[in-house]
């Protein structure tokens, strides 16, 4: 089996079997062994980190963070032993992590461990056929369904990945029901709302805030490759599509907003968010305008980026970072505390809202890759995109990206504990504060076990495993 020099040279490194500087012969007679050693060990050790991770459920579901001692627990706030949290890094985000390792290591376990986690989320499955942010056994009579924080949607991708790989009555009809509830609670004008059914309130509005309106569009596009054909999926995208276009802001200033009202005005939403031009909002929207192309294949679906790029150019403030909120009119940046009040400088907020949301972002590299994106979307087309995004198409490519991933992954094992737990030492976090009272500055540090570094290590120990797997392939191809 032949290899290329530089991937010799990775492994040889990795495992200390050569020294750094290494001449031309000696990286060609060096054994694979060294990146077999890696494959199987990081396998073994994905089998033991899913093993562990799994002990953790609660009735199949999953938190965001445990004690090692599993004496407390966390979701957004301390968390009973009856309550598992759908928004990612919860409940949904960990079945994914379940479905990509049994993908890869085609361990039944770990696809036990996700229908696990897909019959948690189905019994917390509303009437509507979505889901709140949490589902709490002792009263399943939760009827909100929410698109806030990838919530009700990250439920859907997951049971529909799931579907595909499963013969389960139950998933399906439960995927099926959560399809149906995707296109009912889709506006008139194309986007989604924050919550469903009514709320009377600003949870009705069309909300791109935390990439609610993306993630539902994400589902859509996700549908539509599941089930292709159906009609009824390719109509919401075309309607999804359509409501990116006119709700995109006129010139001088043709960004998007967080959210909008039947009017389709920027509008306000918590008495801290207010109508504004939304930099953060807008590179997420050239993204998606993107995906839709690659599907869709509509060119008037790019036609609005060019102009959203210079804008969002323009918009940097002299530190080098965005503002999450940008005046109408003026481009200046807006500042705005509870109960809707207006300070001049981020340094004005309480430190509730100064250290507890993001408004100031450093756009540079999503702005760069945007930009970058959009420009292959020109050259190559929808159809050529889509693969490039979709596949590694040579060897050469698939050796360098081993090489950038390797440390990572020598790094997770080094950190993985014989239990197979990954814990996060001396995690600091906010501290919690009764209801009404506002954070004060408190920070409690303690060791955790956080789903969020598990999802990680998990993609990354699978993505490993899954390019040394086509690595194989390239080099078998070769001899």
């Amino acid at each position: 089996m032949i290899f290329y020099r530089k991937e010799l040279m990775i492994y040889a490194i990795v495992f200390g079997l050569l020294p750094t500087v290494l001449s031309i012969s000696a990286q060609a007679q060096l054994p694979v062994s060294g990146r077999n050693d890696l494959v199987q060990r990081t396998d073994a050790a994905l089998k033991k980190g899913l093993a562990f991770f799994h002990s953790l459920n609660t009735e199949g579901g999953y938190v965001y963070y445990v004690t090692p001692d599993l004496s407390m627990r966390w979701g957004e706030s301390p968390a009973d032993t009856h309550t598992i949290e759908v928004q990612p890094p919860g409940t949904p985000a960990v079945g994914q992590s379940f479905l990509r390792a049994y993908r890869v290591t085609s361990d039944t376990q770990a696809l036990a461990f996700a229908k696990e986690a897909a019959h948690a989320l189905i019994r917390g499955q509303n009437k509507h056929g979505g889901w709140d942010h949490t589902i709490d056994f002792t009263n399943l009579n939760n009827e909100v369904v929410s698109f806030d924080d990838n919530q009700s949607q990250s439920a859907v991708s997951f049971l529909m990945a799931l579907d595909q790989l499963v013969d389960d009555p139950l998933l399906t009809a439960a995927t099926q029901k959560a399809i149906h509830m995707m296109l009912k609670t889709q506006l008139d004008n194309g986007g989604w709302p924050h919550k469903y059914p009514e709320q009377g309130n600003y949870h009705d509005y069309a909300t791109f805030n935390d990439g609610g309106i993306n993630d539902c569009i994400r589902v859509m596009l996700e549908a539509y490759r599941y089930y292709p054909g159906d009609e009824a999926i390719e109509k919401s995208l075309r309607k999804a599509a359509r409501f990116l276009m006119i709700s995109q802001l006129p010139p001088p200033q043709p960004g998007w907003a967080q959210q909008y009202n039947e009017y389709l005005q920027p509008a306000w939403a918590r008495t801290f968010e207010p109508p504004a031009v939304c930099p953060t909002v807008t590179v997420k929207n050239i993204n998606t305008l993107i995906d839709l192309y690659l599907i869709l294949g509509t060119e008037t679906l790019l036609e609005p980026i060019p102009d959203a790029l210079r804008w969002v150019r323009e918009v940097r403030m002299e530190n080098g970072m965005w503002a999450r909120f940008i005046e109408l009119g003026t481009n200046k940046a807006l500042y705005y505390d509870r109960p809707r009040i207006r300070v001049e400088r981020l340094e004005d907020l309480h430190p509730e809202r100064r250290t507890g949301y993001a408004y100031q972002t450093d756009l540079q590299v999503p702005l760069e890759k945007s930009i970058l994106r959009y420009e292959k979307a020109l050259e190559m087309g929808n159809e050529a995109l889509w693969k490039a995004e979709q596949y590694i198409d040579s060897k050469e490519a698939l050796v360098r990206r081993i090489e950038d991933i390797t440390g990572d992954v020598v790094r997770i094992l080094d950190e993985q504990e014989e239990s197979g737990a990954w814990v996060t030492k001396n995690d600091r976090f906010k501290k919690n504060m009764p209801r009404g009272e506002r954070w004060n500055g408190q920070y409690l540090t303690m060791d955790r076990i956080s789903s969020s570094v598990f999802n990680k290590n998990v993609a990354t120990l699978s993505e490993f495993l899954e390019l040394n797997n086509q690595l194989e392939k390239f080099s078998e191809m070769t001899n």
